[in-house]
């Protein structure tokens, strides 16, 4: 027998444990982002029937509420990540989002092309998603820098979100849109390289950042041509 090269031994073994490892997540995180459309189109269903509200009263209140929920969520996921509560905590969370979703959602099936909007903006995200998630697995360069500057965009659409609440300008409203469609395009591209290069090794958080990505893209595409296509009418 001959000895084992040295070249071949414990470099590659590392390096190919270590992309078996990455490859793991990035297939459980598929296949959970995958589920987790389930209740969320649930929670939408059910929110347009019932006119779901989450607070009746002041948007800006409901506004506020909704970042409470949602940061508590946020907080339960990520403490009970490495067990199947992680994973249960998730999929209420997305329920949760699609009862949020459903006001816009029935405000745009109301509209006489609503299905069509609705489809046109599905289509769009899907696009989206698979076009950063190609670059994101093959690209050579590193990303890991993109994150601040990311974060620091997602707290400056909140502000103009909420000062919008009571400017109520449809220009910002459209600018804002187009923003965070840029934004979060961008962070899908980020989380999935973070996957793909071993940054993130849970994939239960690493499906609450790409749900997260998804949905405010299709969110913020479903606006614009809501907006768009209301105003023409």
């Amino acid at each position: 027998m001959q000895p084992e090269s040295p070249m071949m031994a414990p470099g590659q073994t590392a390096s190919t444990t270590l992309a078996l490892a990455q490859n793991r997540v990035l297939r459980n995180t598929y296949w959970l982002l995958a589920i987790s459309m389930v209740p969320t189109i649930l929670g939408a269903w059910l929110g347009v029937q019932l006119k779901f509200a989450l607070f009746p009263g002041h948007p800006a209140i409901a506004f506020m509420l909704f970042l409470g929920i949602a940061f508590g969520f946020f907080y339960g996921i990520e403490k009970t990540k490495n067990s199947g509560m992680g994973v249960a905590l998730l999929l209420a969370f997305t329920f949760f989002m699609g009862l949020m979703l459903s006001r816009m959602l029935g405000v745009v099936l109301g509209l006489g092309n609503g299905w069509s909007l609705v489809s046109l903006a599905f289509g769009g995200t899907a696009v989206i998603f698979a076009t950063m998630a190609t670059i994101a697995s093959t690209t050579k360069r590193n990303l890991s820098g993109l994150g601040k500057f990311l974060f620091v965009g997602v707290i400056m659409l909140l502000v103009a979100a909420f000062a919008n609440i009571f400017l109520q300008i449809p220009g910002l409203m459209i600018a804002v849109s187009l923003i965070a469609i840029g934004i979060f395009s961008a962070f899908m591209l980020y989380d999935v390289n973070r996957i793909v290069t071993g940054g993130e090794t849970n994939y239960v958080s690493a499906t609450l950042a790409l749900y997260l990505d998804v949905y405010n893209v299709f969110v913020n595409l479903l606006a614009i041509l809501g907006i768009t296509s209301g105003s023409n009418d």
